[in-house]
């Protein structure tokens, strides 16, 4: 584990310096060579102060500050945004209704293999009549760039914000399609062969024309984009990150 200082730029940098911990994920734990460090600041640093200085302190974050994401305690924060004394900070590259309260909702990281019938029992009411379930698979002969061969992916994911944010793909599911009954929003992580499922998101309704295909096509959707889930891409050419483009805003 890294120890490192940083300097506030606010006026308030004359203050006792509090510490916080960094998280590193998927590519950006390779380019600074730890998953973890533990960073003293100043009371009045913001993320964009604690971004130059991690810069600055691993080369390999050099130019990369535009892409970087940043999520303070489980939530994503931006560059003006004050970081408190003690907080937990992940930095990461972009990822790869009706009345909620009764109806059924499940949301998961996990290294077990995906039971399609059991998730399905859980989220289907008496009153259920379509499902729609999208699955994502391991390909064995990928097309990006050249087409070329994939023996393993490996997932990793930061947990409590990933399970946080399904939470929130679910909600917005929900305020979208009040028909929806069932939702369930399922991540595999660790090692993964080719042909091997590697997320599950599903939505039911009592009928197939209410908006479900569209709930369940929307899930994955969110999914990529906001829910901090990495995939490394391991071939007979070597191994490769597999990072998306898409930058989270404040409504994130």
């Amino acid at each position: 584990m890294d120890s490192m200082g940083v300097e506030g730029s606010s006026k308030e940098s004359s203050g006792t310096k509090e510490q916080i911990t960094v998280l590193f994920f998927a590519s950006l734990k390779e380019r600074t060579g730890t998953r973890q460090a533990v960073v003293e600041l100043l009371p009045g640093t913001r993320v964009s102060d604690l971004k130059n200085q991690l810069g600055k302190k691993y080369p390999g974050l050099a130019g990369m500050t535009g892409s970087i994401l940043v999520a303070v305690d489980n939530e994503f924060a931006f560059d003006n945004e004050l970081i408190p004394g003690g907080a937990e900070v992940a930095i990461f590259p972009p990822v790869s209704g009706g009345a909620a309260d009764d109806l059924p909702t499940l949301f998961a990281i996990t290294e077990a293999e995906l039971d399609l019938d059991d998730l399905l029992s859980r989220i289907t009411l008496p009153s259920t009549g379509a499902a729609c379930i999208f699955t994502g698979m391991v390909r064995g002969i990928t097309g990006r760039g050249e087409a070329h061969e994939t023996i393993y992916l490996e997932y990793e994911a930061y947990l409590p914000m990933a399970e946080a944010k399904m939470h929130q793909v679910a909600e917005e599911i929900r305020a979208r399609w009040d028909s929806i009954q069932g939702i369930a929003i399922v991540q595999r992580i660790g090692k993964l062969f080719p042909r091997t499922p590697t997320v599950l998101i599903a939505c039911t309704a009592a009928h197939r024309d209410t908006g479900v295909f569209e709930a369940a096509r929307y899930g994955i959707d969110r999914l990529k984009e906001i829910v901090p889930v990495w995939k490394k891409e391991f071939g007979p050419q070597g191994e490769e990150w597999v990072e998306g483009d898409y930058l989270p805003g404040r409504n994130d």
